[in-house]
């Protein structure tokens, strides 16, 4: 499946992807700072891939000046209803439609990999001033709780994408798949977790491109038999997702 159409899949679900999606700790916005080595109070930012605005949101409360870029027209529809108050303009991280020199920050929330780095890093360095920095980051599932390591097998299995390595990359092969080669590149892993219930862990799951390209019946099968599973490990229908969210801070040498 192309990364174009996987990409623009998320169109198709925005309700249900503001809705279920899980959002980011507050640990995050405070170690960016630290890497920043200042406050995002006042900082100009833009949110590249902003979807429905989860981590815009976040950064206007850490008191950030913050424009968001969103290529999708029901994605930007839905920012809009939940925060009118933010700018939010049409574009994507490969042909920002931003000026030069404008924004000391620039961050990328679950988008990055949705971009061609030959353009995009190009693209941040022209719209960052002098002294700014870029900011990659995912919320990446903890696969060394059993559960999660265990669904996120049957859910690659389904889809017919490799599972995730339980091992992370290194910083240097972190840097490489990024294509943030040449840039000075900081990196943190934040761990944390959130309590659900079992509609919203299973709507999270349906919001992902790998299943939103599916056929109907096929991801409406899957969800059906994944709702048994977990309601054997968890009768309560209450579960703890651990979420582990993989930061890289990219500036000028």
């Amino acid at each position: 499946m192309p990364a174009l159409s996987r990409a623009h899949s998320f169109n198709s679900a925005a309700v249900q992807y503001e809705a279920s999606r899980p959002s980011y700790p507050p640990a995050l916005f405070d170690t960016v700072e630290e890497l920043l080595s200042r406050s995002l109070t006042g900082a100009r930012v833009a949110d590249i891939g902003a979807g429905t605005g989860i981590a815009t949101r976040l950064l206007r409360v850490r008191g950030a000046d913050v424009v968001a870029v969103e290529p999708g027209e029901a994605m930007a529809a839905r920012f809009r209803q939940a925060l009118p108050d933010v700018p939010i303009v049409r574009g994507d991280g490969n042909a920002l439609p931003l000026a030069d020199s404008s924004h000391d920050l620039i961050t990328y929330a679950q988008s990055w990999q949705w971009t061609d780095t030959d353009r995009s890093v190009p693209e941040a360095l022209r719209v960052l001033r002098p002294d700014g920095a870029l900011a990659l980051w995912w919320n990446t599932s903890a696969l060394d709780v059993p559960w999660i390591r265990a669904q996120d097998e049957r859910i690659a299995h389904h889809c017919g994408v490799p599972p995730h390595p339980a091992i992370r990359p290194d910083d240097s092969e972190a840097v490489r798949l990024t294509g943030l080669i040449g840039l000075r590149v900081a990196r943190r892993r934040i761990r944390w977790q959130r309590t659900v219930s079992l509609d919203t862990h299973l709507a999270n799951i349906g919001s992902r491109s790998a299943f939103l390209v599916l056929d109907q019946d096929v991801k409406r099968a899957f969800l059906v038999e994944e709702r048994r599973r977990l309601r054997d490990v968890f009768p309560d229908e209450t579960l703890e997702e651990t979420y582990v969210v993989d930061l890289l801070v990219a500036t000028r040498p």
